[in-house]
């Protein structure tokens, strides 16, 4: 059931399913771009501990409601959500939403398996839904600045280092914080992946929370990841390779730099070494969860594709889903588990 286009003035009723962290915040921003003229309505939090989608609720004036089928009965109107709850609730809750007519930006990752992730897409195309993943990243503006520049990546060195925090234990270090930066260099690589090697291991809770992996693509890419949510700081960074170039995004600053090998002296500043020039493109500085939302209420409005579609979500997901078991493969050879016992 396809929905038509709306106007530019009509007002996209929007709740939020799921009232942890991921929920509190992309209530805070519907209620900001409200704040700000944008034309979105917030209607309602959904959570079955109904006391703590009170909180958020009273918090950013609205409702509270204990499940969907009491959101839409007294919000019939309801276009769109976010689906922030548990990844393992994931396809069962933006499946019923769906179902029910609503556009759904479902929080990475998409899916606990790649048979959920791909019902969800079945999903929404037989229901006519807009359906987005949450992969904040894309739509950091340090990221946008790099899109244009991106040539052919032959390798990335990427860290992705948190502090720990009892949020996500539901899923490892993997599909929590590395599925981020995996998302990316996908769509900078452009290539299958080839060969997967992996290592991690749990430290402070029963899954991997410290991870190493390299990938090799098909294009002859390489790519090394490591992601940690056991670190005593915070590090956002991803740096690449290609010809002629070396480019260097840190996500939490949104700071972009550019090395360019060039023999022309007046373009960019150079370094200790003439031959290469240092640029700082502009970045426009924005929350990434807010230019996501605005985006997604864009797509809702005008039925358009987007920017992280489904497909988009499974290809991560497989990938993350694929490193996952690459890591219990080398606990397995080299007794890593058993090791750890006897620490």
């Amino acid at each position: 059931m396809p929905t038509e286009r709306l106007l530019s003035t009509d007002l996209i009723n929007v709740a939020v399913v799921g009232a942890g962290n991921f929920g509190r915040n992309h209530t805070r921003v519907y209620q900001q771009l409200a704040q700000r003229g944008e034309r979105v309505r917030l209607v309602g939090v959904v959570d079955p501990d109904v006391e703590r989608a009170d909180v958020v609720a009273r918090e950013f004036g609205t409702r509270a409601f204990g499940s969907i089928e009491q959101l839409l009965t007294t919000h019939s109107e309801v276009q769109a959500a976010s689906v922030a709850v548990p990844t393992v609730q994931h396809a069962k809750v933006a499946d019923q939403l769906m179902q029910e007519g609503v556009d759904v930006l479902i929080e990475k990752p998409l899916a606990a398996s790649l048979s959920e992730a791909d019902h969800l897409v079945a999903t929404a195309q037989t229901n006519g839904r807009i359906a987005q993943v949450g992969h904040l990243e894309r739509f950091n503006p340090a990221v946008r600045a790099t899109l244009p520049l991106v040539t052919q990546p032959m390798f990335f060195e990427v860290h992705r280092l948190s502090v720990f925090t009892p949020r996500s234990l539901d899923v490892d270090v993997v599909l929590d914080l590395m599925i981020h930066d995996l998302d990316i260099v996908l769509a900078f690589a452009k290539s299958q992946v080839k060969e997967i090697r992996a290592v991690g291991l749990p430290i402070l809770s029963g899954k991997v929370d410290i991870a190493n992996v390299r990938l090799e693509f098909e294009s002859g890419c390489i790519a090394n990841f490591t992601a940690s949510r056991v670190s005593t700081e915070r590090i956002r960074k991803l740096r690449f390779f290609q010809p002629g170039q070396y480019i260097s995004i840190d996500y939490g600053r949104q700071d972009l730099l550019v090395f360019s090998v060039s023999d022309d002296e007046e373009s960019g500043s150079a370094s200790v070494n003439p031959q290469i020039n240092v640029s700082k493109p502009t970045v426009t500085s924005e929350e990434p969860l807010c230019a996501e939302l605005k985006s997604f209420l864009d797509c809702v409005r005008w039925r358009s594709q987007p920017l992280v579609p489904l497909g988009d979500g499974r290809r991560a997901l497989a990938l993350a889903l694929d490193i996952t078991a690459a890591i219990a493969n080398h606990g397995r050879k080299f007794n890593l588990e058993e090791l750890r016992r006897r620490d």
